[in-house]
């Protein structure tokens, strides 16, 4: 979740939207992410995921805010 965060816009919402985009990523695991859940075993296996997560969130944040400033 942090890496998502990084450089964040000000403000609620953005915050708000980035756990989202995070939680999305997260639940849903679309590819890379699920490729890696079913390959890597064990501890990294479980933080990978959820740092993959956090940096294709964090480029749709980013995304956004540069679409929308």
């Amino acid at each position: 979740m942090w890496l998502t965060l990084l450089l964040v816009p000000e403000g609620w919402l953005w915050v708000v939207y980035a756990f989202v985009l995070f939680r999305i990523f997260d639940i849903l695991k679309p590819w890379p992410i699920n490729w890696l859940d079913k390959r890597v075993k064990g501890g990294f296996g479980i933080m990978i995921d959820d740092v993959l997560a956090g940096v294709m969130a964090w480029i749709v944040l980013q995304l956004t805010a540069g679409l929308m400033g």
